[in-house]
């Protein structure tokens, strides 16, 4: 027969091992948020980059680095690092900038670059319009320049006296 004693013990280490386990079984069951950390970049953004670009222009339209290189200023990594809190699975994407001197002269990392990249800003061309004619869009005018609501004169000509 089992004395109150060892009862006590047996109960409090079942109770233990129930307790710890529960983390892991009603995983599940506990909200965790995603961690998104870093520049994220779309692919848009990238696609507009192209060869001797000032760093000046290459912030403008990518943002400030994560990490600027301290003894020279002419390597700029962006990065990505992305956990998602639902099922854990990470998303890690890097950029990153070479610059000589001013003047971007190359790009590595795990975004694909334009097919006109190695073309000069100046030399590329900008996108243009299937229209052949552009018609400025004048709002309609209204037909008649009568008021849209009608006041009785009598009422407003009326003043109450104040109390």
């Amino acid at each position: 027969m089992i004395n109150k004693k060892q009862s006590l013990t047996l109960l409090s280490a079942v109770a233990l091992s129930v307790s710890l386990s529960a983390c892991s079984v009603f995983d599940w069951l506990i909200y965790k948020p995603d961690i998104p950390q870093g520049n994220y970049m779309e692919p848009q953004q990238v696609e507009k980059l192209r060869i001797d670009m000032t760093k000046e222009q290459a912030e403008y339209i990518l943002g400030r680095p994560v990490l600027r290189d301290s003894f020279a200023n002419d390597t700029w990594y962006y990065v990505y690092h992305y956990k998602s809190g639902r099922d854990a699975s990470i998303v890690h994407k890097e950029l990153i900038l070479h610059f000589t001197g001013d003047k971007l002269t190359a790009v590595n990392g795990d975004y694909e670059l334009n097919k006109e990249f190695n073309t000069p800003l100046e030399q590329s061309s900008l996108p243009t319009s299937n229209k052949t004619e552009l018609v400025p869009q004048i709002p309609l005018q209204r037909p008649d320049e009568k008021p849209l609501v009608q006041e009785n004169e009598t009422e407003a000509q009326i003043t109450k006296p104040i109390k």
